[in-house]
């Protein structure tokens, strides 16, 4: 799993880079082309991570909730989440979203948010790249965390 934490921070690093150079484009041709770009992201995704499926265009559900991946110039507005769920948004602006209790894979990068909307007491559990707990955060509550050296989640 550490490689695809070290592609993803490359593929962002690019994109970050490459942005600027992408934002004349025509917005007829924008359009067309953020929906291809958008696409080829979530095929990505799919083809890395089984048991995954797309939702919507930008929606894929994953091993305890769901994953939305942040359309192309899109802006970064406050994390909100539904009752009874654990939300995060990781630095690239990608938002997971779980509600199932179990232990799942992470692979959000960066300094981003959570929203631990779940039952009031319920402890929500990030763990180390070799299994060891990192942290803990208990309903409800808010905040901010590196999501880099996140490998696990367990929500509840």
């Amino acid at each position: 799993m550490a490689s695809r934490k070290a592609l993803a921070t490359l593929v962002t690093a690019a994109a970050l880079v490459a942005s600027p150079a992408l934002a004349g484009a025509a917005s007829a041709a924008a359009e067309p082309a953020q929906a291809a770009r958008l696409q080829q992201r979530v095929d990505t995704y799919l083809a890395t991570h089984p048991g995954t499926h797309q939702l919507s265009a930008n929606k894929i559900a994953i091993p305890g909730g769901s994953l939305t991946l942040s359309a192309p110039g899109s802006n970064v507005v406050a994390l909100a989440c539904s009752s009874g769920h654990l939300c995060i948004q990781d630095g690239t602006g990608e938002k997971y979203d779980y509600y199932y209790c179990g232990l799942y894979n992470f692979d959000g990068i960066g300094d981003g948010t959570f929203n631990n909307n779940q039952t009031s007491g319920t402890v929500a559990r990030f763990y180390n790249s070799d299994g060891s707990l990192r942290w803990t955060n208990t309903a409800k509550d808010t905040g901010t965390a590196s999501w880099s050296p996140v490998y696990k989640i367990r929500p509840c």
